[in-house]
């Protein structure tokens, strides 16, 4: 039979099957996929094919349906472990919020680059419009007026007060979408103010540490009413890039690959060589200089500050 997993819990997958039922599944032994090394070889949004286990209402999982795409992520504290966080996704949401928790662009910027290496059109939501500073607004019009002018649909919203909401639920109609940010960024709030009858949890934000608590402990999937599905995922603190050579990140980046073709050199780096249209251009103030530093550090490898604020 074949289904899709709308629910992973590390042993146990949730497949809603052919005929809109949900069965309980697990893996038939050790399951690998050739080429990608994951702590979790069947991710959400996979579309499996599986058998009744003899005698029980459980069934296996033998196959997975060649994927569309995935976004994957490194796991900053364990560098050689990776997650894949959704699989076959027509459209991610990034949430991101100025403050309550901070997102900042080195996180913003990584989970951007993933999204454009394995084909993934992403749409950023600024979040929390209601209770932000005078301040806190200006920066988030800095940073919209960033990401729109590279190419990416930036939409400030609040869930709480439902402002934007009806712009984002007619991007949702018959996608299977995916919603990712930091914890307490809102969300699951979001998701119940899109589809109220899907009630769920939510928690406030830590005043000490301004850090979302974790409300949504795994991935899971569910069927919008007024067609298609949503994939609320748990929040990620970091966003560790998976397996970019420094001379592919480029690519990665619209408005650097938009110019690179100019660079004196075809294997420029953007870094140390003479006559780099792409360093010309953040000079310029063609290029903000946030995505150039996140740029070098991923370049560098360096995954220790995507907590740091380059925003400027």
């Amino acid at each position: 039979m074949k289904g899709v997993v709308t629910k992973s819990t590390g042993s146990w997958y949730t497949v809603f099957d052919e005929n809109g039922g949900t069965i309980d599944c697990r893996l038939k032994g050790k399951f690998r996929i050739k080429g990608i090394k994951s702590t979790n070889p069947v991710a959400v949004g996979d579309a499996v094919t599986f058998e009744f286990e003899e005698g029980k209402e459980t069934g296996v999982i033998n196959k997975i349906i060649d994927r569309k795409n995935y976004i994957i992520r490194k796991s900053v504290n364990l560098s050689k472990q990776t997650h894949i966080i959704a699989a076959n996704v027509d459209i991610a949401f990034l949430l991101v919020t100025i403050d309550n928790p901070p997102t900042f662009t080195g996180f913003i910027d990584r989970f951007l680059a993933t999204a454009e290496a394995y084909n993934i059109t992403t749409v950023i939501l600024f979040n929390k419009l209601d209770i932000y500073t005078d301040e806190e607004l200006e920066k988030l019009a800095v940073l919209d007026a960033i990401y729109t002018d590279i190419g990416y649909k930036c939409i400030a919203i609040s869930a709480t007060k439902k402002v934007g909401v009806a712009e984002v639920k007619l991007l949702m109609k018959d996608k299977t979408t995916m919603f990712s940010g930091h914890s307490g960024v809102g969300k699951s709030t979001l998701i119940n103010a899109i589809e109220p009858s899907l009630n769920l949890k939510t928690k406030e934000i830590s005043k000490q540490h301004k850090q979302g608590m974790h409300t949504t402990t795994f991935a899971e999937m569910f069927h919008l009413s007024f067609g298609g599905f949503i994939i609320d995922t748990p929040g990620i603190k970091g966003f560790g890039v998976v397996d970019f050579e420094p001379n592919q990140i480029t690519d990665y980046f619209p408005e650097f690959f938009r110019l690179k073709s100019e660079c004196k050199f075809n294997n420029c780096l953007h870094i140390n060589e003479p006559k780099c249209a792409i360093k010309e251009a953040v000079e310029n103030g063609e290029i903000a200089y946030s995505r150039y530093t996140s740029y070098l550090q991923m370049v560098e490898g360096d995954e220790e500050h995507y907590r740091t604020d380059i925003y400027g």
